[in-house]
């Protein structure tokens, strides 16, 4: 069984935060949540099966990213849109106890619903499966972090401006971190800035493409260093390593904001 998926059975229990693919999780720290700003409604309407809407609107704004933020800890998902039944129940509370946003790749209309894409914090990295909106509220979200591997160089971004550019470590050659577009699906904070993650650690949704069998199953994450000479080498399992006084400026971005690592 996948971990967070329920195909009529007992819910499953997340223990492992970001062991991952980076080494032993000190106890976090408690933090507040800084929610996605908009609190606007849905944007996207249902309508009766069998009415049109004409001009069709576009289900998702173009420009920008949108989040599906779950109405409940148990979200009903969908292998392909617009069947009556769902086909399993996806759990999306994250380990520290909050439901966690999911990044939207595509939308549509079917049987008189909008149905959108979301990416799932699952292996395989990638996967995906479809979310009635009735299930969820959209939020446009204009917070991005991109990592580019060749130049070790990460960029924050609000509103498509540059607004923090850091060098970080990266994955070895054995151990490499994982190419894709991401979204930040947890965050911990830790009040020993010299242990394994630093300040904290941003836990994202994708996976070490080569390791497993740690716990957490090798989840990636975005999180801090004490070591200053960590910067522009490839010295982790496969998580970003941020040095501590960069990170500060990474901490408060909101769950769901879309991580892209590219070579």
């Amino acid at each position: 069984m996948i971990a967070g998926v329920i195909r009529r059975s007992a819910p499953l229990f997340v223990l492992a935060l970001l062991a991952a693919a980076c080494g032993s999780s000190p106890a976090p720290v408690e933090r507040p949540e800084v929610h996605v700003e908009d609190e606007s409604p849905n944007l996207v309407v249902g309508i009766d099966e069998g009415d049109t809407l004409d001009p069709i609107l576009p289900l998702l704004p173009g420009g920008v990213d949108v989040v599906a933020i779950p109405l409940q800890r148990f979200t009903q998902l969908w292998d392909d849109p617009g069947h009556r039944g769902s086909d399993f129940l996806f759990d999306t509370q994250n380990p520290m106890g909050q439901l966690s946003p999911m990044l939207i790749e595509s939308a549509e209309f079917s049987r008189g619903d909008a149905w959108y894409e979301v990416f799932l914090p699952l292996r395989p990295n990638g996967a995906t499966a479809w979310v009635n909106e009735r299930e969820v509220h959209v939020r446009p979200i204009d917070h991005r972090i991109e990592v580019d591997l060749s130049d070790r160089m990460l960029r924050y971004y609000v509103d498509d401006e540059v607004k923090e550019r850091f060098q970080v470590g990266i994955g070895t050659d054995a151990t490499p971190t994982g190419r894709g577009e991401f979204y930040v699906w947890v965050k911990v904070y830790y009040a020993n800035p010299y242990q394994a993650y630093g300040i904290g650690a941003l836990g994202l949704s994708g996976f070490s493409p080569v390791l497993s069998e740690w716990p957490g199953g090798g989840r990636m994450a975005i999180h801090g260093t004490s070591n200053p000479g960590d910067r522009g080498r490839p010295v982790s399992h496969g998580c970003i390593r941020v040095y501590n006084d960069d990170l500060k400026k990474l901490l408060d971005v909101p769950l769901g904001t879309p991580v892209e690592i590219r070579a």
